[in-house]
């Protein structure tokens, strides 16, 4: 497949990513421009870190999701080049700048929809999303860097949207002229197409430019018949256990129509509730040898 193919296939996949994998989590209604102030409960923080991403705000979704000193650490690091989490906590993260960078090219519509006509138009993609799906549940379960609750999430993540993949109409040539046209643009005003871009932008403002791409790649998917913010908003969250400052938190969604059901981990530091494995991922991005 064409890098210019391969780049916009990889930015959908950061979006679903992004909206679907790091939320899990329920919305309450008109959350998008209303959070609690503190939250006091675990359900309460998952709201709010939902609410950030539902309203497509990646800088106030990494602010609340880790303790204020992790978060000076993060902007620092992102400044030497050493993370871009939360963004690296995604598949294919280390292929993002190159993925901007054809994006966002002068002549991309133009290469893009030349690399769609060779590569996918008026194709059927459910025997590559099958095996896609087969390949990463089985790197997930058996490889990589992921807690017991992530290990049982993302599989049925993976599983759900190699159904709705399987089934979409990613090979109809008007819709992905009218996809080509909406992410080039949001590349362009994002203009983060090198990782020295990314180091120069910086966490906060990097954040906010992504979080425009993540818009456009929302707006684009429900085209495809996935409507991930329809989704969010119907997630339900439980509370299954708090001893201390640790809880566990159920949450029930459907992703693209296919049932979600998994377990969270919350602790509490300072008074404040925050994921276990977002804090997890983010001092492993910062910590130094």
């Amino acid at each position: 497949m064409a890098m210019g193919t391969r780049a916009l296939a990889l930015l959908c996949v950061l979006v679903v990513a992004l909206a679907a994998g790091l939320a899990g989590c329920e919305r309450r209604p008109g959350a998008e421009t209303a959070a609690p102030a503190e939250p006091a409960t675990p359900g309460e923080t998952v709201r709010r870190l939902t609410a950030h991403l539902v309203a497509n705000d990646l800088e106030a979704f990494a602010r609340d999701a880790v303790t204020p000193q992790v978060h000076a650490q993060l902007e620092q690091a992102w400044r030497e080049g050493r993370t871009r989490w939360p963004l690296d906590q995604l598949p294919f993260a280390q292929h993002l700048p190159r993925a901007m960078a054809a994006l966002s090219a002068p002549d991309a519509e133009q290469t893009l929809q030349q690399g769609f006509d060779r590569q996918l138009a008026n194709a059927s993609l459910a025997s590559a999303a099958e095996f896609l799906t087969v390949f990463t549940v089985q790197y997930i379960t058996q490889q990589g860097d992921f807690s017991v609750g992530e290990r049982e999430h993302y599989p049925q993540l993976v599983q759900a949207l190699g159904t709705w993949a399987g089934r979409a109409p990613i090979g109809d040539r008007a819709r992905a002229r009218a996809t080509i046209a909406r992410m080039a643009a949001a590349a362009r005003e994002a203009a983060l197409d090198s990782d020295a871009a990314f180091a120069e932008a910086g966490m906060a403002a990097g954040l906010q430019r992504m979080s425009r791409v993540l818009a456009a790649g929302k707006l684009v998917l429900s085209g495809y018949g996935l409507d991930l913010d329809a989704d969010l908003r119907a997630i339900d969250v439980q509370l299954l256990s708090q001893t201390g400052d640790l809880a566990r938190v159920r949450m029930q969604y459907a992703l693209a129509g296919t049932p979600i059901d998994t377990i969270v981990q919350l602790e509490r530091r300072d008074g404040t509730w925050y994921v276990s494995d977002f804090l997890r991922h983010a001092e492993a991005a910062v910590a130094t040898d």
